[in-house]
């Protein structure tokens, strides 16, 4: 979307000026009930981490003393799981409140396809140590 679309659109919450040909967004701060449902969704990406980051400790420290591989590498995939996810969804909610500061369209979920990416990992590890 060009610069002359946004400045077309009736709904626009940002306000440019253009300046030698240079065109300056200037943010403006949305409505608060989106900039609280954007955190409420970051601190669901983080409980998940946690809930991860929790899994991966317990995998590690509780069933992991047999002396098998297959739980340290659960606990380890668990553990880098959380840490991307927590990252991710950072990124994400600063993206998002940009985009909302901006009135500029919401950006793709990538983190979406992270998460299940390694929720599968995971799970295929789970599977392994079942039969194994």
């Amino acid at each position: 979307m060009t610069a002359v679309d946004r400045r077309d659109r009736t709904s626009s919450a940002a306000e440019e000026t253009e300046t030698e040909g240079v065109i300056a967004v200037i943010d403006q701060e949305p409505d608060y009930r989106f900039t609280l449902a954007n955190e409420r969704t970051f601190l669901a990406w983080v409980r998940t981490a946690l809930a991860l980051l929790a899994a991966g400790v317990a995998a590690g420290e509780l069933i992991g003393d047999t002396g098998e591989f297959h739980h340290e590498v659960l606990a380890v995939a668990c553990v880098v799981v959380a840490t991307v996810l927590s990252l991710g969804a950072f990124y994400r909610w600063r993206r998002v409140q940009m985009a909302m500061r901006r009135d500029d369209p919401l950006p793709p979920a990538a983190i979406v396809q992270v998460t299940v990416g390694g929720l599968c990992a995971i799970a295929l590890a789970c599977l392994v140590i079942v039969i194994a």
